[in-house]
């Protein structure tokens, strides 16, 4: 392999350390996500309903928060260090992803607290009450900023296409132009014509690929 493609990292200092593809697929996912049927309650004023409108609010920035973000958005700084009601908290999280509400991510590393993520923006909860979490503008936002980062993304793949497809173009002319030179060589009569711009062809595509390959 001649080069490597690496990818771009999220668009905005809160998703500084970058998405993954899956991460992406999940977030275009939530966007068109329609009601999902919940079985808890939702209801402004509650804790259930105030939790997952916070973490609305990260993920429409593109950022998947710990306990401890959602924390400090919704209450402050000084109740992070709060240990009982970091862990009430993280209870009632809990229990909004038995309730179908919240999902729990992956950690990208061991030491890392779990991050949290809704399915959807839209959600029929339990007494059959439709809550919308995010505003229509915040939607919008969101898929510019998911279509930005995936039109950035393309932009090495096309260039390693176009990569790939300069060196075969180039193996293969070198390749002929030998052929055509060890063919005139093989001749009775050598043509000095067909050799010499044969061996040109030849010298000039390598040294171009040679180019391409340092580069790389």
């Amino acid at each position: 392999m001649f080069f490597q493609l690496k990818l771009l990292k999220g668009v905005n200092s809160l998703s500084q350390h970058g998405l993954r593809p899956s991460e992406i697929q999940f977030l275009q996912e939530v966007v068109s996500a329609e009601y999902e049927i919940c079985n808890i309650r939702l209801r402004e004023g509650e804790y259930q309903y105030a939790l997952a409108k916070t973490i609305a609010s990260f993920q429409v920035e593109l950022y998947f928060p710990d306990v401890k973000d959602i924390i400090r958005r919704l209450y402050g700084e000084e109740k992070t260090n709060d240990t009982q009601f970091v862990r009430k908290i993280q209870t009632i999280l809990k229990k909004m992803e038995k309730g179908k509400v919240v999902k729990i991510l992956p950690k990208k590393n061991p030491w890392e607290l779990q991050r949290y993520a809704l399915s959807s923006f839209k959600f029929q909860d339990v007494n059959k009450n439709h809550v919308i979490l995010t505003a229509d503008q915040q939607i919008r936002q969101m898929q510019s900023r998911l279509h930005s980062i995936l039109s950035q993304q393309e932009k090495p793949k096309a260039r390693a296409r176009d990569i790939r497809t300069n060196l075969f173009i180039l193996i293969c002319i070198i390749a002929t132009s030998y052929v055509v030179i060890l063919w005139d060589l093989t001749q009775p009569t050598i043509n000095s014509i067909i050799f010499v711009i044969g061996l040109s062809i030849a010298v000039a595509c390598s040294l171009v690929l040679g180019k391409i390959l340092s580069q790389e």
